[in-house]
């Protein structure tokens, strides 16, 4: 919880309490459903919560936009930043049953009125959305196929709606057939930690 409040200090305290509570909520779902690796839960903050607001280091989204995450797992980076952003709407998608009850339980805990859940496919999705969030899901090209008919064309923040994705490792060739609409952000300029030394997160306007 300190590494949230070392990058962003001005959380009101219903953010920070929501904050907090995340460590006893995952841990205590992840011993009946395995939404993040045995081994990785005590960096829940690090490797997961803040890696989620990462996407607040290139986008504070405006009230009344509307965010799906694509492929949710746990609940990242959907339910961190429906914390950073109470007036934003969240909607967390994921094919796998499990996880989408655990993010569901995890959003009703916190009574996060501003996120809703999905079981299903992107394909099965009819609604659209200034963006689309997602973690390291699959390859870039293929994720823009999937979500293309799924952006909004009506603009309500600076930054033209899209695609936001966390990615990490060496992208250049993943990205050289879009690099003309592709912006990438490398997270190690705002986060010290030595986990975010390959992090990045990449923004394809759609």
């Amino acid at each position: 919880m300190d590494k949230i409040l070392k990058y962003f200090p001005h959380l009101t305290t219903d953010q920070q309490n929501k904050f907090a509570a995340l460590d006893e909520l995952y841990h205590d779902w992840n011993s009946k459903i395995n939404v993040i690796s045995r081994k990785d839960i005590d960096n829940l903050y690090e490797h997961h919560v803040l890696h989620s607001l990462g996407i607040a280091e290139v986008i504070r989204f405006k009230p009344g936009t509307k965010v799906m995450d694509l492929g949710t797992g746990g609940g990242f980076p959907g339910i961190p930043l429906a914390i950073m952003f109470p007036d934003s709407h969240f909607h967390l998608v994921d094919s796998i049953g499990k996880k989408i009850k655990v993010c569901q339980a995890v959003a009703d805990a916190l009574q996060l009125q501003n996120v809703t859940t999905q079981w299903g496919r992107a394909e099965d999705i009819k609604e659209k959305f200034h963006f689309v969030v997602s973690r390291a899901v699959m390859p870039l090209a293929d994720l823009m196929k999937i979500v293309r008919n799924k952006i909004d064309r009506h603009q309500i923040n600076a930054l033209p709606n899209g695609l936001i994705c966390l990615k990490g490792g060496e992208l250049e060739h993943e990205i050289l057939p879009i690099r003309n609409i592709t912006d990438v952000t490398p997270l190690s300029d705002t986060f010290q930690e030595e986990y975010f030394k390959t992090k990045k997160v990449v923004y394809i306007s759609l």
